[in-house]
């Protein structure tokens, strides 16, 4: 039985540019998406998936996120003496356990493998989780994570959701190079992380989603610039390939790129339309609109 999946990396430190204004003074994922922001609806995802413990890796000007993530006991005891039960229930339920969440510093940006590096200590000598917060999953029945897991908690490894792109698209991402499908399973059998046009091995990309073992980690600290001038995660579990087991799963349901505006908007439409207590009045004034 493989090592249980007990932590999960949460790489916030980016500037969220192209989202300018609007992130000046906010980080990027503390943008809503309805009423929840972007790190509370991955957080979500993660506890329901069986995470016990959540470690941010955070930037300067991140402190609202840790603060998303404490109690406010004015904000609690005015709630409660309006009676504003229900408000203090969804305040709850948001909040991790005492001690369930630690924050850490990526000082520079130097890449998402850089950001995982930094969470080397904290995460030990285990597998565990990576969620990027600027990809929201709408999943039917389980979240994109707890699918993986699945697939983890019968094979071991490391394992990577993926998704099929258009051919012309697959330069924008990490692509995977696979055998036979088991299912929706794929063994990989390669990596590259933004391939030139024509040249992507498959047209299955990697989605923000990764469970990764330990040694990960040594691999990163000897990792150079890749891709961007960036230490790429991609590079490093390419390395990691020559002596472990990756495998690649298509997961059921569907993904917003919220690092895009496009994206980021069908988000909110698509988690609006799909509450019970929105969808009549959200799907009118998009016909409105239309």
């Amino acid at each position: 039985m493989p090592a249980r999946i007990r932590k999960a990396v949460f790489p916030v430190a980016g500037l969220g540019t192209r989202f300018l204004p609007a992130t000046k003074s906010m980080p990027k994922e503390m943008l809503t998406v309805v009423d929840r922001p972007l790190i509370q609806h991955v957080v979500d995802e993660a506890r329901e998936a069986g995470i016990e413990h959540l470690i941010f890796v955070t930037g300067r000007n991140k402190g609202v996120i840790e603060d998303h993530f404490d109690r406010q006991p004015e904000l609690e005891e005015t709630l409660a003496a309006r009676g504003k039960t229900a408000a203090l229930e969804t305040l709850a339920e948001c909040l991790p356990e005492a001690g369930a969440a630690s924050f850490i510093r990526q000082q520079a940006p130097l890449g998402l493998g850089h950001a995982v590096w930094c969470a080397r200590e904290i995460v030990g000598d285990e597998p565990f989780a990576v969620i990027l917060p600027d990809v929201l999953v709408q999943a039917p029945d389980k979240g994109c994570l707890a699918q993986m897991l699945d697939v983890y908690n019968s094979r071991g490894g490391n394992i990577l959701a993926v998704e099929p792109v258009p051919d012309d698209q697959t330069q924008n991402y990490g692509v995977v190079a696979t055998g036979g499908a088991d299912g929706n399973v794929f063994p990989v059998t390669g990596m590259v992380e933004k391939p030139e046009p024509g040249t992507a091995p498959s047209n299955l990309t990697i989605l923000g989603r990764y469970i990764l073992q330990p040694e990960i980690f040594g691999l990163l600290s000897e990792q150079g610039a890749g891709s961007g001038g960036e230490i790429q995660l991609t590079d490093s579990m390419l390395t990691l390939l020559e002596t472990q087991h990756f495998f690649a799963v298509e997961y059921e349901g569907r993904a917003f790129d919220c690092g895009s505006k496009a994206g980021f908007l069908a988000a909110n439409v698509a988690f609006a339309i799909d509450r019970a207590d929105l969808r009549d009045t959200v799907v009118a004034e998009i016909k409105k609109l239309l």
